[in-house]
């Protein structure tokens, strides 16, 4: 398997130097050369395997090399054998063909979990290998921070560094991060928006001299591990409701494109997807541009689904890459502009190309809470606002006749129970082993939007 840089500039790689170069050299990031496929018949031999089993199978049609069978099998067994639910992406029926998969089984509630968890061991396996550390920087709108920093705590290869936007996560998520007292694992606040905090963590990797020096690494979805993970949830979900027979649609609540890309990656290997919904809170950024083919940034708003307020969807850029003919050039061009003016189109033809695929849809606040008690009343099931606009999402664009619909459930409830307990009157529990979680000695670090203060931050704590 060799991977490309989507500005088409930075050398090819295998999948062992992905995972540890996390950013491309040019500043793109880094996809497939070529899609691996799996045939109907390869499908259906997925129907009857557990999720870790699942695991297995994809993810080695993307490492190569990088791991043998039983390693790569081991740290299956491992990650998942550890979620807390023995089907560990379960499946509920919310009405005749809409389907909710809970992806918060895992130790930090939310579906990063599934991904990170992975991530975290191939890290610590091939570092080990190599006798090499990594500084892990990474940018959290809320859930990524706390799955990275649970992957990553006590080990010896790694130092993490997360920056999260200052008082814009929620309680839960804050404190999920930042009680976290190992010696390797460094929060910092940035007085900013999430899309600042990820344009630090970019321009640290663009700074070639700190980058070489610190040996710096990403955790983000910018890092191809990262969507790689997320493909096979698509896989186990699908084959459960009758792929490769029967097309199954799903819905994504997303703000950076990358969990979404990750259903794109499955259709592109021949899952039978009918439709991808993504599903926005008011910062509508990619609901606007599946509407009219324009990507125009406006000012991110705060919102009961924080990991959502984003405006600047990195992952994007792996689809465009695709609608402008893989053409690194053309891709690069149209990003540094969208930089400098905040907005770019595509054709009519691209769009039309994009809409084939992907569908959009906008809910904001009130209409999120209500989402929330529909749901409730109709079924009992509560859920957070980031999976209530994925279900609004699906019920404003339902699947073709005969499919099933699949709304990804990203967070446990427990994570926002402000939300839920205004839309519903209960507010839900965290699980018995995170109950005095807000209670915890917390560490954290407040730092203006500089980047030059936290390049001095980074510089004097692993002095």
């Amino acid at each position: 398997m060799r991977y490309i840089s989507t500005r088409g500039k930075a050398p090819e790689l295998g999948f062992e130097d992905v995972l540890l170069t996390g950013l491309a050299r040019d500043g793109g990031l880094y996809v497939p050369k070529t899609w691996p496929t799996l045939t109907p018949a390869d499908l259906k031999r997925l129907a009857g395997l557990s999720y870790a089993e699942t695991a297995f199978e994809v993810c080695r049609l993307f490492t190569g090399d990088a791991f043998d069978d039983a390693t790569l099998k081991g740290i299956m067994d491992e990650v998942y054998g550890s979620f807390e639910h023995s089907a560990v992406a379960p499946l509920k029926q919310l009405d005749g063909n809409l389907w909710m998969m809970e992806l918060f089984h895992g130790p930090t509630l939310a579906f990063k979990d599934y991904a990170m968890q992975v991530l975290g061991r191939m890290f610590d396996h091939v570092l080990t290998k190599r006798g090499e550390k990594v500084t892990i920087v990474g940018a959290t709108s809320g859930d990524t921070g706390s799955a990275a920093i649970e992957a990553c705590r006590d080990k010896a290869a790694i130092d993490i560094f997360m920056l999260h936007p200052k008082g814009r996560v929620s309680p839960v998520q804050e404190a999920q991060m930042t009680s976290v007292l190992s010696a390797n694992v460094h929060n910092i606040a940035i007085e900013g928006t999430f899309d600042d905090c990820q344009d630090r963590v970019k321009d640290l990797f663009n700074d070639p001299a700190f980058r070489d020096r610190y040996n710096l690494s990403a955790v983000n979805s910018i890092n191809w591990a990262r969507v790689m993970a997320q493909i096979v949830y698509y896989f186990w979900a699908a084959v459960k409701l009758g792929a490769p027979d029967k097309p199954v649609a799903f819905s994504v609540p997303t703000g950076n494109f990358g969990n979404v890309f990750a259903g794109y990656g499955a259709l592109q290997m021949g899952l039978p997807i009918s439709k991808l919904v993504v599903g926005s809170n008011a910062n509508d950024i990619l609901a606007r541009f599946f509407a009219s083919g324009a990507m125009e940034m406006a000012g991110v708003v705060p919102t009961l689904s924080p990991s959502m307020d984003i405006q600047v969807s990195s992952n994007f850029e792996r689809l465009l890459f695709d609608l402008v003919g893989r053409d690194g050039t053309v891709c690069a061009q149209v990003l540094t502009d969208f930089r400098k003016t905040g907005r770019f189109t595509v054709s009519a033809e691209q769009l039309a190309q994009a809409r084939k695929v992907f569908a959009g849809a906008r809910f904001d606040d009130n209409a999120t809470k209500t989402i929330i008690k529909q749901v409730h009343d109709q079924t009992g099931e509560l859920i957070d606002p980031h999976s209530a606009v994925g279900v609004g999402a699906a019920r404003e664009n339902p699947a073709p006749d005969g499919a099933s619909m699949v709304v990804l459930a990203t967070a446990h409830p427990a994570k926002f129970p402000d939300a839920v307990e205004d839309a519903t009157g209960i507010r839900p529990a965290l699980p018995a082993r995170l109950a005095d979680l807000l209670d915890r000695p917390k560490r954290c670090q407040s730092l203006p939007n500089d980047l030059d203060q936290l390049k001095h931050s980074i510089e004097s704590t692993l002095a």
